[in-house]
């Protein structure tokens, strides 16, 4: 399949939203997420905060129109650096400091549909979702190269961690390679030692680096989201950890071979979860979330039993199986033959998984081990 340029990417993205609408029985779309803002412009920003789901601008599509919504701090940059009026959004002003619906006046008798809740309006939030992860030729280009970033920013931010550091100077670290490689740190979890077992979302504290320190970064680019998670051990790895390792390397390798054309994303999820209980562990995937499908979210969706969604080529997914103290995230890319680690560390330890039915074994990352 050809890959598409910027303006063809564009186009085929209004189109499918035009499809969304006949299908829904709707004649506008209000987009508010910085996600699907980000989506239907081809990558551009309407956050100011980095943390927030809505941004400061909106696009407002109608039968004749598209509109972009926004007040006059925002415009300027919108309009000279992200070029939107280019691509053919007129611009609705407002003064920061009034209050004025534009909105409800561009869809004012018009059957109206919203990535978020509007009054008067059908939610889209679960429609607009799957069009983002259902990624085009071209962001699947732009992944590739945000994954190599990410991957390259992880190994050295690791690579430099040290005992007797805070979790914040750690994940100073790993924004700071993030983030001089042009891309967003919007997840930055860091624990050290104990805190590995205690929490699964660690949030950096004051506490020093002894021996074990877990890296799990989310990384933004043009929108698009790619999640990896590393661990490094200084001295020499007891047994239990290298045993639950090998573990957790196992169940990623099944979540990944299971990722297939043909499969819904419930079904990956019950395959996953039939591995924690062959590897002697069943009860650990209750703990936390198993990840799910990418795009211009962390996830798009979350795996849970009966997801009907189906996996398709061109989709993204980041998997992250844990047990206790030991975790194992890529991102990886649904190819026509074959499955794509997009976050792949050249020169990491593996562990090489060989499954049932598969014809080569796939490599997971092992826990570093370093003097």
């Amino acid at each position: 399949m050809p890959r598409l340029t910027e303006v063809e990417e564009f186009e085929r993205k209004q189109q499918l939203i035009r499809e969304m609408l006949t299908a829904t029985g709707l004649e506008a779309l209000v987009l508010r997420r910085v996600s699907s803002f980000a989506w239907a412009t081809c990558g551009a920003a309407s956050y100011v905060n980095t943390a927030a789901s809505e941004g400061e601008a909106t696009l407002v599509i109608t039968p004749t129109a598209r509109y972009l919504v926004t007040n006059n701090i925002e415009a300027p940059r919108l309009e000279q650096e992200e070029h939107l009026a280019d691509q053919g959004w007129e611009f609705r002003i407002t003064p920061w400091h009034e209050t004025y619906n534009v909105i409800s006046e561009l869809t004012r008798g018009l059957k109206v549909g919203a990535d978020v809740p509007l009054p008067g309006a059908t939610n889209l939030a679960v429609q607009m979702a799957r069009l983002r992860m259902n990624l085009l030729p071209e962001e699947r280009e732009h992944f590739r190269s945000l994954a190599r970033l990410q991957a390259e920013a992880m190994d050295q931010a690791i690579r430099a961690a040290r005992p007797g550091q805070t979790e914040y100077e750690i994940a100073a670290l790993l924004a700071y390679e993030t983030e001089r490689r042009g891309v967003q740190c919007i997840v930055n979890l860091i624990a050290t030692d104990e805190r590995i077992f205690s929490f699964r979302h660690p949030l950096p504290t004051p506490r020093r680096l002894e021996r074990y320190a877990m890296l799990v970064a989310c990384g933004r680019q043009r929108g698009l989201v790619c999640s990896c998670t590393r661990l490094v051990y200084f001295g020499r790895l007891p047994e239990e950890l290298r045993r639950k390792m090998e573990a957790v390397a196992r169940i990623d390798a099944t979540f990944i071979a299971a990722t297939r054309p043909g499969r819904t994303i419930g079904e990956v999820f019950e395959r996953g979860c039939a591995a924690y209980v062959e590897t002697g562990f069943p009860n650990e995937w209750r703990l936390h979330h198993q990840g799910g499908p990418a795009g211009y979210e962390g996830r798009e969706a979350i795996g849970v039993p009966g997801l009907a969604d189906a996996v398709e080529v061109g989709q993204v997914y980041a998997w992250n199986p844990s047990i206790t103290g030991t975790k194992s995230e890529d991102t990886i890319l649904v190819g026509q033959d074959r499955n794509e680690v997009l976050t792949e560390i050249p020169g990491w330890p593996v562990i090489s998984v060989t499954l049932p039915g598969e014809e080569e074994p796939i490599l997971r990352p092992a826990i570093l081990e370093m003097a």
